[in-house]
């Protein structure tokens, strides 16, 4: 059963902590929404880290201050591109503007995501995607949603018959992960039936959890993409481990997001 936080010296179940923080994520969201429409042009990477950190700050100004209320003594993960296990406790793992790029160059794929992570155990998230007014939710022992509606990953059970994705962790990636992606896109393709490449990673497991995608995988990876999908795919009874089958942590160089009846031969395509 979800349990319960403190916030203010008063009790607040996780559920309702949840459906504040939904209200969050929509109202960034909209704020998002209305910078979005031509394409931004920028001829040098300072100009690009700018017109990004502007996306960033406009959803963080409204983000950041209702969760600190919500749950003041919890730690704040501040860059999204960072990876590995957070120290103990609570933190907000915070994606402002996840798909941020695609936001610039007036591409619909972005969305605006918060997770609360309780001793490196995401607990709770919300994701809303504002172009499609979509927003996704999941609790630990309560589910995962859609505006509501109970979510659940596909069924199939062969991966010959199934679509998959994946994602780059990062544009400035070490060489040896470049080179195992490509190596994985090229085995997929021989083995799935329809292989997608895009960034961002939330929204191919949004896509898992509501059984649309059969699998996503990824090496190495950001706290912020891997967490509010990896519950939101398990609340939904998929399977999560890292490519080689292995339990997934934070801390792990690969992840895999997959319906339970393609999870085994996913792993077997994946294990270069």
């Amino acid at each position: 059963m979800p349990g319960t936080l403190q916030a203010v010296g008063v009790t607040v179940p996780d559920a309702d902590l949840l459906a504040q923080t939904v209200i969050a994520v929509r109202e960034a969201g909209s704020a998002l929404r209305e910078r979005f429409g031509d394409v931004v042009s920028y001829q040098t990477r300072e100009e690009l880290m700018s017109a990004l950190a502007g996306n960033d700050d406009t959803a963080l100004d409204i983000l950041r201050p209702v969760l600190t209320r919500l749950r003041p003594d919890a730690g704040w993960a501040e860059d999204e591109l960072d990876g590995g296990a957070l120290p103990s406790g609570e933190w907000w793992v915070v994606d402002p503007a996840e798909g941020n790029v695609n936001h610039l160059h007036a591409l619909p794929e972005w969305a605006v995501t918060a997770t609360l992570v309780r001793e490196n155990r995401p607990v709770l998230t919300a994701v809303h995607v504002p172009l499609t007014g979509e927003t996704y939710t999941a609790l630990v022992g309560g589910g995962a949603h859609l505006d509501g509606r109970p979510l659940r990953v596909s069924p199939t059970t062969d991966l010959g018959l199934g679509l998959v994705a994946t994602s780059q962790a990062r544009p400035d990636e070490d060489e040896q992960v470049v080179r195992r992606v490509g190596s994985s896109i090229t085995a997929m393709l021989f083995d799935a039936l329809v292989v997608r490449t895009a960034v961002p990673a939330t929204l191919h497991l949004l896509n898992v959890a509501a059984g649309r995608i059969d699998a996503f995988w990824q090496f190495a990876g950001a706290r912020a993409d891997l967490l509010p999908g990896a519950l939101l795919v398990t609340e939904a009874g998929g399977s999560i481990s890292d490519v080689e089958g292995r339990p997934w942590t934070p801390q792990s160089e690969s992840f895999l997001a997959a319906a339970p009846g393609v999870h085994a031969q996913a792993v077997s395509t994946l294990s270069l």
